[in-house]
């Protein structure tokens, strides 16, 4: 999985906290269109629970209006399937990151000398 954006400078106990307030992880989607390639790419945003996810989505939406669209065929179609999945707030994919998450620091503080 990639980096996960909006988590910077934020403790575990932070990021538990505002999961427990209704904060969320949200994956987005975006496409880029090279002559005839287009690549569909995702990427995940913490969304706090005083957030809008539609608005923490609207830069993917923008980099697939203004370089998606334009390759034959994908383009157009994954344009506005990106678009409309951004627009609907995107995909919580909390349930899958949080267990991940927690593993990475169950295995972080076992090899931390005692």
């Amino acid at each position: 999985m990639s980096k996960v954006q909006g988590l910077q400078g934020m403790q575990p106990d932070q990021i538990n906290f505002e999961i427990q307030r209704g904060g969320k992880f949200i994956a987005y989607s975006y496409c880029i269109s090279v002559l005839v390639m287009t690549f569909k790419r995702g990427a995940v945003q913490f969304v706090r629970a005083d957030e809008s996810p539609v608005n923490k989505g609207l830069r993917y939406s923008a980099i697939s209006l203004l370089l998606g669209w334009w390759g034959i065929p994908w383009g157009p179609i994954w344009t506005i399937s990106t678009m409309v999945s951004n627009f609907r707030g995107g995909k919580d994919v909390t349930g899958q990151v949080v267990p991940a998450m927690n593993e990475k620091l169950k295995a972080m503080a076992a090899t931390i000398p005692k």
